[in-house]
C-alpha cells in the first residue's frame, strides 16, 4: 500500500448531508461529496491488512478489488481506479449512492478503529469518471450472431444485458413499465438515486452500446413467454420479488391501506413528469401516516411522506428494536444487524417495536380511520399479547412495508409451468431454468436481496448464457475485464 500508516494519521471522514430543514423541501439527493484531497486522505486509511475481508465472502459480493483502488486514489491515479471498479462492478454509481456498504462492516481495520471510507470513495471515482470522460459507450468488437431477451430492467436484468452485449451478443432488455430500471427506477426515492441524472445515463450508455430497450411490453401477459423463446436464441428472467407480504386483518379492504411500492413507485413516477390518474392517487399531505415495516422500504415511505408534508407519520415493526452494537451472535466480519437511523428516519417520524397490527379501523365511508395495535414480548420465535396493553393508531394512510414473498407466479412461470423451490422463487441449475433455453437471475431467483446482489447475479447468469449459446467455457470474464484495464 502506498501510505502504510495511513490508518494511523488519519480518521475517517463522511460525505456531509444538506440539514433536514432543507432536503426535505424537495425530491433531491442531498449529500455533498469529500473533496479529492479528502479522498486520497481516506484511501490512504486503507491497511495492508494481508487477507482484506472486504471483497471476501463477508464482504462484496462482487467481489470488488477495494484495496487496490484505494492504493490508485492514494496516488492520483484515478483513472486506474476507475478501471480496476469496472472490472467488478457495471453499477458502481447504483451502489456507490445505495448499497448498504457490507464491505465496510467486514474492513479489517473496522475492528478497532472506523472503516475505511470505501462506499464514498465508490460513488467518487465513478462520478468521476462520468466527468472526465472515461466512462463512455464500449462498443463490441465482434458480433456472435445470437439473440438474448431479457425480461426485466432493474440491476439484475441490466447486468446480465450489459455483459451478454460486450460478449457480441443482441441483447433485447423487455420491461412492463414506462421507463428502464426496475426497483432503481420505481423503487428507490429520488432523493436516494437521482433518477434523471444517474439511471438514465447509464441506460442511454447502455444503448448507444447497443442494447436494445422495449418498455411497456409486460412479458407473460402482453407477450408471450413462449414468443420470446421462438424468437431468441436465449431468454433470461429478472422479473424480481415483486409480490408483497400482505397483512390479512380485519377490515384489510378499507381505502387508504396500500402496498409501500404502490406509494413509492407512484412518487417517483410523478417527478419524472407522469400523469397520475386522479381515482389513483396517493397524496399524504397534512394527513396522519402509518408505516407498518421497519426495514429500508419502510422508510422509503418515511422520507417521501415527509417530503409531502404528512401531519405526522409513525413506522411500527412487529420485531424487537435491534441492538446498537454487534453481539456474541453476529461477530466481525459478519453483517451486523445493528439498529441505526435512516436519514429519513431522522427527518421526522415516530418509531415504536414489539407491536402487533389487530385490525383495521373504518370510517363510514370505507376509508382507513386507524389501526388497532397491541404491544407483544417475544418469547424464542414465538411472541405473546401483553395484556392490557392495546392501543390505536390514528391513520389516514397505512403503507404495508413488511417485504416480498418472491415473484409473481402467475405470468411467466405459470406458462410454462417454470418450477419453483421452496420458496415459490424460479428454481435454477446454474441459473438455467427447468426449460431449455431460459435462464433466471436476481431476486426472482434469489428471492428479495440486496442491489449488489442483483448486480452479481447478472453477471454470474451472462457466464452461463454465454456458455450456453457458444457450446464452450466463456471468455466474458477476461473480455469485460480488458475493455476497462487496457492499457
Amino acid at each position: 500500500m502506498g501510505k502504510v500508516t495511513g490508518f494511523k494519521e488519519f480518521k475517517r471522514k463522511n460525505f456531509s448531508l444538506a440539514p433536514v430543514s432543507e432536503r426535505i423541501k424537495h425530491f433531491n439527493e442531498f449529500i455533498t461529496p469529500l473533496s479529492k484531497d479528502e479522498l486520497e486522505e481516506q484511501a490512504a486509511r486503507c491497511m495492508d491488512c494481508g487477507v482484506p475481508f472486504c471483497h471476501s465472502s463477508y464482504g462484496c459480493p462482487l467481489g470488488n478489488i477495494i484495496p487496490q483502488f484505494n492504493d490508485q486514489i492514494y496516488k492520483d491515479r484515478w483513472e486506474y481506479a476507475f478501471r480496476s471498479l469496472m472490472s467488478t462492478n457495471n453499477f458502481p454509481e447504483f451502489t456507490g449512492r445505495i448499497c448498504p456498504a457490507i464491505c465496510e462492516t467486514a474492513c479489517v481495520l473496522g475492528m478497532n478503529d472506523d472503516a475505511v471510507t470505501i462506499k464514498g470513495i465508490e460513488y467518487s471515482i465513478i462520478e468521476r469518471a462520468y466527468d472526465e470522460g472515461w466512462m463512455k459507450p464500449q462498443i463490441p468488437k465482434a458480433c456472435t450472431g445470437k439473440k438474448v431477451a431479457v425480461v426485466g430492467s432493474g440491476p439484475a436484468g441490466l447486468s446480465v444485458a450489459n455483459q451478454l452485449n460486450k460478449a457480441g451478443h443482441s441483447v433485447s432488455v423487455y420491461e412492463r413499465e414506462k421507463r428502464i430500471g426496475g426497483l432503481v427506477r420505481y423503487g428507490i426515492p429520488n432523493f436516494k438515486l437521482d433518477k434523471q441524472k444517474v439511471v438514465q445515463r447509464r441506460v442511454d450508455l447502455m444503448s448507444e452500446e447497443g442494447v436494445e430497450f422495449i418498455t411497456e411490453a409486460h412479458v407473460g401477459v402482453d407477450i408471450s413467454l413462449k414468443s420470446l423463446k421462438e424468437r431468441y436464441d436465449a431468454v433470461v428472467l429478472c422479473g424480481g420479488a415483486s409480490l408483497p407480504r400482505d397483512l390479512p386483518i380485519e377490515n384489510r379492504d378499507a381505502k387508504g391501506v396500500y402496498f409501500a411500492m404502490e406509494f413509492l413507485s407512484q412518487c417517483n413516477s410523478r417527478i419524472e413528469g407522469e400523469e397520475i390518474p386522479k381515482e389513483r392517487e396517493i397524496v399524504v399531505t397534512d394527513k396522519h401516516v402509518v408505516v407498518i415495516g421497519g426495514g429500508d422500504t419502510g422508510s422509503d415511505c418515511v422520507g417521501n411522506s415527509v417530503r409531502q408534508n404528512a401531519a405526522c407519520i409513525t413506522q411500527i415493526e412487529l420485531m424487537p428494536k435491534a441492538p446498537l452494537e454487534r453481539t456474541e451472535s453476529m461477530p466481525w466480519p459478519h453483517y451486523p444487524r445493528i439498529f441505526k437511523l435512516s436519514t429519513s428516519q431522522e427527518e421526522g417520524c415516530e418509531m415504536d417495536f414489539n407491536i402487533l397490527s389487530k385490525s383495521f379501523i373504518k370510517d363510514e365511508n370505507g376509508n382507513v380511520a386507524g389501526i388497532n395495535c397491541v404491544k407483544i414480548e417475544w418469547e424464542g420465535r414465538g411472541f405473546k399479547e401483553i395484556q392490557g396493553s392495546e392501543f390505536i393508531l390514528k391513520a389516514d394512510y397505512v403503507f404495508l412495508a413488511m417485504g416480498f414473498l418472491g415473484p409473481e407466479q402467475d405470468g411467466v412461470i405459470k406458462e410454462l409451468s417454470l418450477e419453483t423451490d421452496e420458496r415459490s422463487n424460479i428454481a435454477t441449475n446454474n441459473y438455467a431454468t427447468s426449460q431449455e433455453g431460459i435462464f433466471s437471475a436476481g431476486d426472482m431467483r434469489r428471492g428479495q436481496s440486496l442491489v449488489v446482489w442483483a448486480i452479481y447475479e447478472g453477471r454470474e447468469c451472462a457466464i452461463a448464457v454465454d456458455e450456453y449459446l457458444s457450446g464452450h467455457k466463456t471468455m466474458l470474464n477476461a473480455r469485460s475485464r480488458s475493455l476497462y484495464e487496457a492499457g
